[in-house]
């Protein structure tokens, strides 16, 4: 609790990135308060297991990979719980691909508040009941696009089930149904809703008419809604500034393309991704890092600076990378350095992000693969969860060394988030609070 007392005395005044230092404190969205997998106030644990340094673990109610969030003393999270009797399977495409699942079940679509103390679950809410028409992939889940808070509104995004505004006492503010997504193969949906300011930006890419969306945050007015030639994706956007104006970045198999944030009109375009977009872009300095690995590999580095129109194989594009790229985790982006892991194996690239040389590496990370989670930083550590419920803690320093192998008797595709002291690790059958005992 000492802590969090004292994040409490921090500023709360914007910075020159526009965060306020209040979100820094915290874990307000999946990737973070920077958007870039960085806790940049936190000091979590390097070691734990079953037996130690454990503060709670409670049992989740149904299923869910959307990312915990943090804010004050509360923690919030979604989950999607099954009810009723069990129907017919249904297949979600007309091939029925062996790797999905078939929906059985009614579900209840869920947002809970926990005490971050204690675990105490403070209040849950139902926002909507349904018996979803997609199934989704044997590894998806119908609660996984995360939510997002700015300390007054909770945001919670359950895809095909509905956009919802909540107050931080589990009180329905505003609510929109956004339509049926039809993904490719069924295999779900995933993409988070990303807030600047006043404005929620949602992303909708499917296989039929895919758009991106804005609405006043406080209302749920549409302010605009573009619609995009895009095919499904599960990337989540990001909202990065340049030259004091705030721009959408999104990334898809088309086309990664910057959108005025107060517009909606696309700034520019660029082309060159893979197919089944998976990582979120991240940005800082006036560079944003998009990368992809399905049918091919690519990671590029944009300047925005002077980006208008397409920019496809212009000088914009400040470097380009076609090995080792990301596709299910997304990169981390920890001061002058750019972390990805290889597809979604245990193998860690490492560059510098202005110039995309690559000074040693990759490294094979023992003991860890097949991971889901993006990787997360803090306190000059980086920490990377894999299915199995392996986290591998490496340092964040000229020559990365594992500091420590930490083992969860769970199974994890949900990111980490940090804050204080503290790591939350949700699991397919508990959530986690990792802190110092």
């Amino acid at each position: 609790m000492l802590a969090i007392f004292l994040l409490l005395l921090l500023p709360t005044a914007a910075n020159d990135d526009g965060i306020s230092a209040e979100a820094k404190r915290y874990w307000p969205q999946w990737r973070g308060p920077l958007s870039t997998g960085v806790a940049p106030y936190a000091d979590p644990p390097v070691e734990w297991s079953e037996s130690k340094n454990i503060r709670w673990k409670i049992s989740m109610p149904g299923n869910g990979h959307s990312t915990p969030i943090v804010w004050g003393d509360r923690v919030f999270i979604t989950t999607a719980v099954p009810y009723g009797d069990v129907l017919e399977p249904r297949y979600s495409d007309a091939l029925g691909s062996h790797d999905n699942l078939p929906v059985t079940h009614h579900h209840k679509f869920v947002v809970l508040a926990l005490s971050r103390h204690n675990g105490k679950i403070l209040w849950q809410r139902v926002v909507h009941k349904e018996l979803p028409r997609e199934g989704g992939h044997y590894t998806a889940s119908f609660a996984s696009n995360s939510p997002v808070t700015d300390g007054e509104h909770l945001f919670v995004f359950f895809g095909s089930h509905g956009l919802y505004c909540l107050d931080l006492d589990g009180a329905v503010q505003w609510e929109k149904d956004l339509g049926q997504m039809q993904t490719k193969h069924g295999h779900g949906e995933g993409s988070s809703p990303v807030l600047y300011d006043d404005t929620l930006i949602i992303n909708w890419d499917h296989e039929g008419q895919s758009f991106v969306v804005a609405f006043d945050k406080n209302t749920g007015k549409q302010l605009w809604k573009v619609e995009r030639e895009e095919v499904t994706s599960w990337a989540t956007p990001i909202v990065g500034e340049h030259k004091g104006a705030p721009q959408v970045i999104i990334s898809g198999t088309s086309r990664v393309r910057g959108y005025d944030l107060a517009t909606g009109n696309v700034i520019w375009e660029c082309g060159g991704l893979s197919a089944n977009i998976v990582a979120s872009p991240v940005a800082a300095d006036g560079i944003v890092y998009v990368g992809s690995s399905y049918e091919k590999r690519v990671l590029l580095a944009i300047r925005l600076d002077g980006a208008q129109g397409d920019i496809t194989g212009s000088d914009q594009v400040v470097w380009t990378r076609k090995r080792g790229t990301p596709y299910v985790p997304s990169p981390l982006l920890y001061g002058e350095w750019l972390y990805f892991l290889r597809h979604y194996q245990g193998i860690l690239s490492r560059v510098r992000a202005k110039t995309g040389q690559e000074r040693d590496g990759p490294f094979r990370l023992g003991g860890i693969g097949n991971v889901y989670a993006s990787p997360v930083g803090a306190a000059d550590r980086l920490y990377i969860t894999d299915r199995s419920g392996t986290t591998l803690v490496v340092s964040h320093e000229q020559n990365p060394r594992v500091l420590a192998q930490n083992q969860l008797d769970d199974y994890f595709s949900a990111s980490v988030a940090i804050a204080g002291c503290e790591l939350f690790l949700r699991g397919e059958k508990y959530l986690y609070c990792i802190a110092e005992e």
